[in-house]
């Protein structure tokens, strides 16, 4: 079974402007017709990219789907197939145009991405660098960009498939917690004595002060939240020990 299409960009860029719109584009388009199961998503990838071709659209939007189609499994003799064949009825610039992108994006002689250039172009916020001065907190590579240093500390943390923090504590005299947004991929937040709770994109989780927990992604995904850091008097972390292999290998 091919993993969930999941999309967020609507809500993110449109959501107050044009919340109608992004809904549409979040939950009706990629939610259900991308999902659907009828059509496999190579096929899709294939229709829409002729589509896009067919109403001369060569902005960021067709590359983005010819990087999907590419992800897909659309490789680089059946695009150049593909766009062969709608030239035939679209028109010849059109081809011409296709051919420009679909170029950069099959260009073998650019070095294939990483795992972590793939995962940063699904989602919005920036991946960021290493997580270094926090590596010893964590089971696993994770990474971490600052979004907001002013009024409320946000920072994206981001952890490859399989990484997750220790147990650790948000104290606080009065008010602080933090709060976790997910904005990619799949993930888990867990509070000590209590279930496992599964994160996708648009999950909101409030920590309160002195409640001990972790996060952190599932064994097969990505996973990136902001952690919005909740002002409080005499605030600080208290870092603890890991969550076992036996109780991580328990979620899936």
């Amino acid at each position: 079974m091919s993993k969930k299409i999941v999309q967020t960009a609507g809500k993110e860029q449109l959501g107050e402007f044009a919340p109608m719109f992004a809904h549409l584009n979040d939950d009706v388009l990629f939610g259900e017709v991308w999902n659907e199961t009828v059509i496999d998503v190579k096929t899709k990838c294939i229709i829409t990219v002729v589509s896009l071709m067919a109403s001369g659209i060569t902005d960021t939007s067709l590359t983005y789907h010819l990087q999907n189609a590419k992800a897909h499994g659309v490789t680089k003799e059946e695009i150049a197939a593909i766009i062969t064949h709608a030239t035939m009825y679209v028109g010849w610039p059109k081809g011409w145009a296709v051919f420009r992108l679909a170029k950069e994006v099959w260009n073998e002689e650019t070095s294939a991405m990483t795992e972590k250039e793939k995962y940063q172009n699904t989602i919005f916020f920036p991946v960021g660098e290493t997580n270094d001065a926090y590596a010893q907190y964590f089971v696993g590579q994770s990474y971490l960009a600052p979004v907001s240093a002013g009024q409320v500390p946000i920072f994206n943390v981001t952890f490859e498939p399989a990484c997750r923090n220790n147990w650790h504590i948000h104290h606080a005299k009065s008010g602080g917690g933090q709060m976790l947004i997910c904005v990619g991929g799949r993930g888990y937040y867990q509070e000590w004595g209590k279930e496992a709770i599964e994160m996708n994109p648009g999950d909101v989780i409030n920590i309160p002060a002195n409640v001990k927990h972790w996060h952190g992604a599932a064994p097969d995904s990505w996973f990136s939240h902001l952690a919005v850091e909740i002002n409080g008097e005499d605030t600080g972390n208290e870092w603890l020990e890991a969550v076992s292999d036996e109780d991580y290998g328990k979620l899936k």
